[in-house]
């Protein structure tokens, strides 16, 4: 891909969050644990691949990723509280492309064709593209362009990290269930294993008929 701004061909990077503490896993680094007879992590690492020429991890922990492949970019938080809101800032701050696919590293069971339906969203004035499920948003798989970076800084700068409070402000679109179960049916991509319970259940989804 040529990295600019926007074209017919819009440039898009990947960005993994991996910087979270795993208390509801007791401490377990979300992004390590296997399923599948694979690292979360490297089951992301093999999605996002097919997709993106730009892949960016964002942790607190750099040193717990010296062996990923070049390609992955390995960068910190700039904002010193820690939240997803400052993970998503850091990943599209340090993205070179406009656009960047979010995705936190607790998810197993990302499709490649979700992946590709939101980028195929993508439009010249598109700032947020999120999936949609009645009342609630899918922040962490979703497409943010760099003109959301001053909403976000000035909601960190008043301590508010809950990432669609910044919605009401940028040109959002919204993709409704009915079309993500065209591509992912049972809508697994947005399975997150963020328990003990989630993460034995990804293993009994991967588990030989």
């Amino acid at each position: 891909m040529k990295l600019q701004e926007f074209t017919d061909q819009p440039t898009c990077s990947a960005i993994i969050l991996a910087g979270g503490l795993n208390s509801r896993m007791e401490g377990r680094n979300k992004a390590f644990l296997e399923v599948g007879g694979q690292t979360i992590l490297d089951r992301l690492l093999s999605t996002l691949g097919e997709v993106f020429d730009e892949i960016l991890l964002v942790t607190r922990q750099p040193s717990n990723y010296k062996d990923l492949p070049n390609k992955v970019k390995v960068v910190t938080d700039i904002y010193d509280k820690r939240s997803s809101l400052t993970g998503v800032h850091a990943g599209i701050t340090y993205s070179e492309a406009f656009f960047a696919f979010i995705v936190g590293c607790d998810t197993p069971f990302l499709a490649p064709a979700v992946v590709r339906l939101l980028i195929d969203e993508i439009e010249p004035t598109s700032d947020v593209i999120v999936s949609s499920f009645d009342t609630y948003y899918e922040p962490l798989c979703a497409i943010y362009s760099k003109r959301c970076l001053p909403y976000i800084e000035a909601q960190l700068n008043t301590d508010d990290f809950k990432i669609v409070n910044f919605f009401d402000k940028v040109n959002l679109k919204t993709i409704p269930p009915e079309k993500l179960k065209k591509v992912d049916p049972d809508l697994h991509s947005f399975f997150n294993v963020n328990t003990p319970e989630a993460y034995q259940a990804s293993l009994d989804f991967t588990k030989p008929v």
